[in-house]
């Protein structure tokens, strides 16, 4: 009896299944054994490893949880890469560039060129949409990739309006408890009708600044070619997400000081920092990209984590 094609198709996709249960597995398990190297280096050499564990426990673990319950059943479309080891390796090598000319000196040229105030802002925002989106483009351009993929809203069909209104919440009610930031705010004393356009305009501005160039770089472009090389969607989340961490540690030993959060004479101990307090939220948003493919949903979520506490910020520059 000669059995039709189609009668393997769910053993092919238990397979597929499996596969990907293992992988994801794998790419678990590394990202826990250099986390967990990260914490213990912090712990042995008196580093924040407790704010650490609270970021992973919150933002890793808890978050991501309720990130990937509320796009179960998600089915986004998958983002074409050709040629993923030469992309990944260009971008790679981008990134290093990156985080040393651009978060290092880019950045305190930025700083310093122009007094604090309205300029500077706009000076920084134009100097991080060139190297977060605009160079970037133009890498996967030369490469021959496409672009159009890697801009997806995702409104209908992925747990958009779910995702973003759960999470949204959870982001606000958390980071008023546990920030200082509506203290921050109230020091400001800003009128009801000053909160009433600074409180959205902030959030579009913080949603352009850190959620649009963050995003697009980590997560549409990086990610998405890693996880092609890798042939793994979780280690592309993981991979990334530890190159996140790992590319803000030159900008914090070399622009940073006594008194900054994680910084240290030990190089060792910045780049253990990092990756620690840093990767979590990689992981989170990593997932959440994953699986909607959404740029928009990780841009918004990305932009109602930073809102809150950058609002006392916006309102005394353009208040």
């Amino acid at each position: 009896m000669r059995l039709h094609p189609s009668c393997w198709k769910p053993e092919g996709a238990l397979a597929v299944a499996n596969s990907n249960w293992k992988q994801a597995r794998l790419a678990a398990a590394v990202y826990l054994a250099v986390w967990g190297g990260a914490v213990l280096y912090l712990a042995r050499t008196g580093g924040g490893w407790t704010d650490a564990v609270m970021v992973f426990a919150i933002f890793g673990v808890a978050l991501t949880g309720v990130a990937w319950l509320l796009t179960r059943g998600i089915e986004a479309p998958s983002i074409p890469v050709k040629r993923p080891a030469l992309e990944s390796g260009v971008l790679l090598v981008y990134l290093a560039l990156y985080a040393v000319l651009f978060l290092v000196f880019g950045m305190s040229w930025a700083r310093h060129v122009l007094p604090p105030g309205r300029e500077q802002e706009l000076l920084v925002m134009a100097l991080k949409l060139s190297v977060h989106v605009l160079l970037p483009c133009l890498l996967l351009l030369a490469l021959g990739a496409k672009l159009r993929p890697l801009f997806q809203a995702g409104l209908r069909g992925r747990a958009f309006w779910r995702t973003l209104i759960v999470l949204g919440a959870i982001f606000l009610v958390l980071l008023a408890n546990i920030s200082p930031s509506l203290q921050q705010i109230a020091e400001t004393h800003a009128s009801l009708s000053l909160l009433a356009w600074a409180a959205p305009a902030s959030f579009v501005w913080i949603a352009l600044e850190a959620g649009l160039n963050e995003e697009f770089l980590y997560r549409a472009v990086l990610q998405t070619r890693l996880a092609a090389l890798l042939k793994s969607p979780a280690a592309g989340v993981t991979v990334t997400a530890l190159l996140f961490g790992l590319a803000h540690a030159p900008g914090l030993y070399l622009r940073g000081g006594p008194g900054v959060d994680g910084w240290s004479h030990d190089p060792l101990q910045v780049v253990a920092y990092t990756i620690a307090t840093l990767s979590p939220m990689g992981v989170l948003f990593g997932v959440i990209y994953m699986r909607t493919k959404s740029l928009l949903l990780a841009v918004l979520l990305h932009g109602v984590v930073d809102g809150l506490p950058n609002l006392a910020g916006f309102i005394q520059t353009w208040g």
